[in-house]
């Protein structure tokens, strides 16, 4: 709890990733992979409860027995590839405000996928959301500016050329505006935002910006470059 508002941890992890199968409960460093996110969240006293939102009952065993709260299967039509964050969410605080009979003020998603973060990272999405009044805080990352969008090259008819035609006008590297893109690391969202405003993006977002090293796993290759990394941390 913050400021007299609830705190609800939201750990999606469904059970039909194409790329990886079982992707969530794989195991990275020795531990399923939904574990590492299961060891943060008990780092953070703030948060009052933390559920598994799944469609598996491995995942759900698994879960559980990581000390994440299993409060019932994802319906199936919440369960498809094609189905955005939004109604997961409210679907999940929706099943634990019935459970405890209590109102969640702030609620956080945090992706099994992103297994690199620090219990820090989450305090500082909770403060940046409560401090300064946004509706929905994201941490994100800087992206390298040899990638910036007004450099990337498309073929076309078998032609090269710029993707966006004002990247002819960028001569150095200083007239790129900086650029970042979502890790995955921690979301945090008003109660407003998800069930009346409907939406994960917010009217009024902000971010933070994380520094440090981060994973965020879809494959194989992921998998190995995380377990890189956590082994040298």
């Amino acid at each position: 709890m913050i400021h007299d508002k609830k705190v609800l941890a939201v750990v999606p992890a469904r059970g039909g990733s194409k790329g990886v199968p079982l992707k969530n409960i794989k195991l990275l460093a020795g531990k399923p992979l939904l574990a590492h996110t299961a060891h943060v969240v008990h780092q953070v006293p703030r948060i009052d409860r933390a559920v598994v939102s799944t469609d598996h009952a491995e995942i759900a065993r698994i879960a559980t027995e990581n000390g994440l709260t299993y409060l019932g299967p994802r319906p199936e039509e919440l369960s498809g590839d094609r189905i955005g964050d939004l109604p997961v969410l409210q679907h999940a605080l929706q099943q634990a405000e019935t459970a405890d009979g209590c109102r969640y003020d702030i609620i956080l998603m945090l992706q099994p996928t992103s297994p690199v973060r620090v219990p820090e990272d989450i305090d500082v999405c909770i403060d940046k959301l409560v401090a300064d009044g946004h509706d929905a805080v994201w941490t994100v990352s800087a992206i390298d500016l040899k990638f910036h969008p007004l450099k990337v090259l498309r073929i076309h008819d078998g032609k090269l050329d710029l993707w966006d035609d004002r990247g002819h006008q960028i001569i150095a590297r200083q007239q790129l505006e900086p650029l970042y893109y979502r890790n995955g690391i921690c979301y945090a969202f008003t109660r407003k935002c998800l069930m009346e405003t409907r939406t994960i993006y917010g009217k009024n977002a902000g971010a933070c910006i994380i520094s440090h090293p981060f994973a965020n796993i879809d494959n194989e290759t992921d998998f190995e470059t995380a377990e890189k990394l956590m082994s040298s941390c």
